[in-house]
């Protein structure tokens, strides 16, 4: 957030999350959840696995590149779904 100049309430208004909820983050240490990291990831504009990258480049496939930009546009329903359909493959 720093490189950005961004504040708390930047961050939560970029990520379309409640203010609140990134607050907590930072002030609470709480952990995010997934749908949570995934707007904090998208409004900075990278990949969760960019974000889990922990600092190195991600060497991702064309194949996961479309994987995860095809999941980024899913629902939080549509996601659900797709991780049950993969649990029971």
């Amino acid at each position: 957030m720093e490189e950005r100049n961004w504040t708390d309430y930047r961050l939560a208004k970029e990520a379309n999350l409640s203010h609140s909820t990134v607050t907590n983050m930072f002030n609470r240490n709480n952990a995010p959840t997934l749908p949570t990291l995934e707007a904090v990831c998208r409004a900075f504009g990278i990949t969760l696995a960019q974000f889990f990258a922990e600092g190195e480049e991600a060497q991702l496939t064309e194949e996961q590149q479309k994987l995860f930009s095809k999941w980024s546009s899913l629902t939080d329903r549509q996601k659900q779904i797709l991780l049950e359909l993969m649990d029971a493959i």
